[in-house]
């Protein structure tokens, strides 16, 4: 079964059906409305671009979020000076994103490590400090850059009267929310694993990680890593600005929240929990948060009394004082705990459990064994 969904046309095929089938299969778990099932899509996206950086090149980004807040910007101006299409504003912010990544990526990539990873939290707490002061003619300051009644859109009023109310985005005449922008989010991620996945398979994407395994080694064989781990930054940039272009385009608004160091440490909690350095566990990472964030946070007093109601009074009274700082306001606790086992028993993510449950179902044993011996094979970075 692994060898057959090595083969690219069956594990793209695979790929796209479990995520087309996301409001089915999601149900039962109470996770199929659309506004969820977009910010998985869009986070998958965002933690993908991510892993290309971290996962497959070891560099550590703490401020990745920056190219999230910049692909929104460039995709609401692009609603507000040119047309709603959708088109128009995922390229200008995918390519606003890859710019902006080029230049922080030549001065941050300058230095490895710890340095790398202070320089582009420097340069993200940067651009969300300039967001609310010098650059408010653009990006409006605490209030966000929203639609106005105002706006040109001089593509759109080419082609008829501007309407009563604000428009809305739209692909071509179909509407970007509910499930129509859903699904367009999720041609977005599939179309992102496909060009991921020949990353990961291309001689790109082997010297990578040989820069991950080695790089002082790499440079000493007179191989210059520098145009490499540039691309790897701009590329991860550009994955980051779609994400964040799609972010307006199911509901236009940017702000310089997005660009927040917290977006940016949550990202990388995103690719740690399911597995840096895989295809797939970055995706489920982020999958992971964004139903914590969503429906554990949504649980309130009401909620777990009605769930330990088949309990003595007592007992049921216990029960909802525990279990209610772990829920509600108090999800991230959840989301701590949850991480801390991951960290320590599964290094790997979810993927590392994954492929221990599968060699322990295959009787191949030694899961652990096998984990931890190719913990030690590989050079420390």
């Amino acid at each position: 079964m692994t060898k057959l969904l090595d083969r690219e046309p069956v594990a793209l095929v695979v790929f796209s059906a479990v995520i087309l089938l996301m409001p089915l299969w999601l149900t039962p778990l109470g996770a199929n409305y659309p506004d969820l099932l977009q910010k998985f899509a869009i986070f998958a996206i965002f933690a993908m671009g991510f892993n290309i950086l971290f996962g497959l090149t070891g560099y550590l980004s703490f401020g990745h979020a920056a190219f999230l807040g910049v692909g929104s910007y460039a995709a609401v101006w692009s609603f507000k000076l040119f047309t709603m299409n959708v088109l128009p504003a995922i390229a200008f912010g995918i390519l606003f994103s890859g710019v902006f990544a080029f230049l922080i990526g030549y001065v941050s990539l300058r230095r490895s490590g710890i340095y790398f990873s202070i320089l582009t939290l420097a340069f993200a707490q940067m651009c969300y400090n300039l967001a609310y002061s010098v650059l408010t003619p653009i990006t409006n300051g605490e209030t966000g850059l929203q639609l106005t009644l105002q706006d040109p859109r001089i593509i759109d009023r080419m082609f008829g009267p501007a309407g009563a109310g604000l428009p809305s985005t739209n692909f071509f005449g179909l509407p970007m929310s509910g499930y129509p922008g859903f699904y367009f989010c999720a041609v977005m991620l599939i179309i992102c694993f496909f060009i991921s996945r020949r990353i990961f398979k291309s001689p790109l994407g082997l010297t990578l990680l040989g820069i991950k395994s080695n790089q002082n080694r790499m440079n000493y064989t007179g191989f210059n890593t520098r145009p490499y781990t540039q691309t790897a930054f701009v590329i991860s940039g550009m994955f980051a600005g779609l994400a964040g272009s799609l972010l307006a385009v199911t509901d236009p608004l940017a702000g310089a929240e997005r660009m927040q160091w917290t977006a940016s440490g949550e990202v990388v909690l995103m690719t740690i929990l399911g597995g840096a350095g895989t295809l797939i566990g970055p995706m489920l990472g982020a999958w992971l948060i964004k139903y914590f964030e969503n429906i554990f946070s949504a649980f309130n007093d009401a909620t777990l009394e009605q769930t330990f109601s088949f309990l003595p009074e007592p007992l049921a009274n216990a029960a909802v004082a525990i279990s209610g700082l772990f829920v509600g306001e108090g999800w991230h606790l959840t989301l701590g705990v949850l991480f801390m086992l991951i960290v320590i028993f599964l290094p790997g993510g979810i993927m590392e459990g994954w492929r221990r449950l599968v060699r322990w179902i295959g009787g191949g044993g030694g899961g652990k064994a096998k984990t931890e011996s190719a913990a030690v094979a590989q050079p420390a970075e």
